[in-house]
């Protein structure tokens, strides 16, 4: 008999609670207020901040790399990462041995073309005495020639006698001849000797340039911010190639953060445009800085195809205000920023103080008819109204989609069409529409974007209100 009463008891209970709340679920439809409960704000007079977000690294202003103009084994290294440096100071050097027997067999090569030039020269004045020999002898033969030439007339001497005389003058004349064209021969490879001596002593000079950069040598004062290399390892100079980086020396005391910004924000970005910038390493901290430098090319420009749907950024450079740091700076941390530090940075692009403005999520649209009147998107979905607002119409035209607000007016919203301008996080210029004072609609985002329609009845709704209902638990 006990089951059954308690079968009994348990069924009582249940109905009691489903009439319970069955009682309540009347209640509260014959309580409940009539209307959308919304959340409403003032049109109200603002300063408007308009900033461009990006995100990027620290680097130094200066920054040098520095790299071995010779091929060799890094023989002294007297520098360590973090090191101060000053400019024409001495780092490191490559073994110099090489080099300097180069220089010796350049030397003795320009000896040796020095030799080969006196010789010349003394060729040249040994034919120039053997001229003056012939163009002597020359003179005789002329004169003994002249005087056979008158005994021939006379008939004193024979026609073989007089040819004879002939032939020897004509010889010594071809003579005079060859040893001009000789001479000039010879000055020519005196010439050629000259340049042989210019082009050795051109080697060595350009040897002992080779010698003297196996002392690598810091180009600017500043820090040793990056040591790629050890002591014994061999470096390719730059003559061959690239060259290998030893070593990278930078101005800490200047630096600036390089980040991208993407394409449809760039047009508004300006040099000098003001920029607050936060860094990771200093935890609610912001600094200030400028514009100092805009890419004109997309920083991907040579990896992009000419249908790539990649992302399509520009460096923007600014540079961090010394003046906003000053605090940070000590005897035993002299540089705050380090390269390569992450940092996030907002661009200051346009300020405009006393405009009408408005929340940013109560600003919506609509599509509108033909007649201007909007159309009713209450009984649409999300997808149905992005699709809607995407679709054509059967003459190619776009539907015709506005910006409107809803304006509270006594119990009910009216739509209202509007023009907007710049906007920062939160609010939004009005430039058209709306007038200092009005209420507008600001939520919940489904009332905005779907419910609402013109004329609709709306509540306010309160702060810390709670719905209307009853919660109850059943305990074993």
């Amino acid at each position: 008999m006990t089951k059954p009463k308690k079968r009994n008891y348990t069924i009582w209970i249940l109905g009691a609670i489903f009439l319970i709340g069955g009682a309540f679920a009347i209640f509260n439809r014959n309580t409940k207020e009539k209307g959308e409960e919304v959340e409403l704000a003032d049109v109200k007079k603002r300063t408007i901040v308009e900033t461009v977000a990006a995100s990027g690294r620290i680097f130094p202003v200066t920054e040098v790399k520095i790299s071995s103009d010779v091929s060799g084994e890094i023989v002294e290294l007297y520098v360590e990462e973090g090191d101060s440096v000053r400019a024409g100071q001495l780092l490191a050097r490559i073994d110099p041995d090489a080099f300097k027997s180069q220089v010796e067999r350049g030397v003795a090569g320009v000896n040796s073309a020095k030799a080969q030039t006196a010789n010349a020269r003394s060729q040249v004045e040994n034919l120039k005495a053997q001229k003056e020999q012939i163009t002597a002898n020359l003179e005789n033969v002329r004169q003994v020639h002249k005087r056979n030439e008158q005994l021939k007339n006379e008939g004193v001497i024979s026609e073989a006698d007089f040819e004879a005389s002939q032939a020897n003058l004509r010889g010594l004349e071809a003579n005079i001849r060859s040893i001009d064209a000789s001479i000039r021969a010879s000055q020519e490879s005196v010439k050629a000797s000259e340049f042989s001596v210019q082009s050795a002593e051109a080697t060595v000079k350009e040897l002992r340039t080779s010698l003297k950069r196996t002392d690598v040598y810091a180009p600017m004062t500043g820090i040793v911010s990056l040591l790629a290399v050890e002591k014994g390892e061999r470096v390719v100079g730059t003559i061959q190639m690239s060259g290998t980086e030893m070593m990278r020396i930078a101005d800490l005391t200047k630096m600036e953060v390089q980040v991208d910004v993407s394409e449809n924000d760039i047009p508004r970005v300006s040099l000098n445009d003001e920029v607050n910038i936060e860094v990771d390493a200093y935890i609610n901290r912001k600094f200030k800085g400028k514009v100092t430098e805009i890419a004109h090319s997309a920083s991907n420009m040579t990896t992009m195809a000419m249908t790539s749907d990649q992302v399509t950024n520009f460096v923007v450079t600014i540079g961090i205000s010394p003046d906003s740091y000053n605090d940070l700076v000590s005897a035993n941390k002299p540089y705050p920023f380090r390269p390569g530090m992450s940092a996030s940075v907002e661009v200051i692009t346009n300020t405009i103080a006393d405009v009408l403005s408005i929340p940013i999520q109560s600003v919506t649209t609509r599509e509108f008819d033909k007649d201007g009147k909007p159309k009713d998107r209450a009984d649409k979905d999300d997808d149905e109204e992005g699709a809607e607002e995407a679709d054509t119409k059967s003459d190619g035209s776009k539907d015709d989609i506005r910006e409107v607000v809803f304006v509270k007016s006594g119990e009910t919203v009216n739509i209202i069409e509007v023009k907007t301008g710049i906007q920062d996080d939160e609010f939004i210029q009005v430039t058209e529409g709306l007038s200092d004072g009005q209420e507008i609609v600001t939520g919940p985002y489904a009332a905005i974007s779907r419910k609402l329609k013109d004329g609709s009845e709306v509540v306010k709704k309160e702060k810390g209100k709670k719905k209307k209902g009853f919660s109850f638990s059943i305990k074993d």
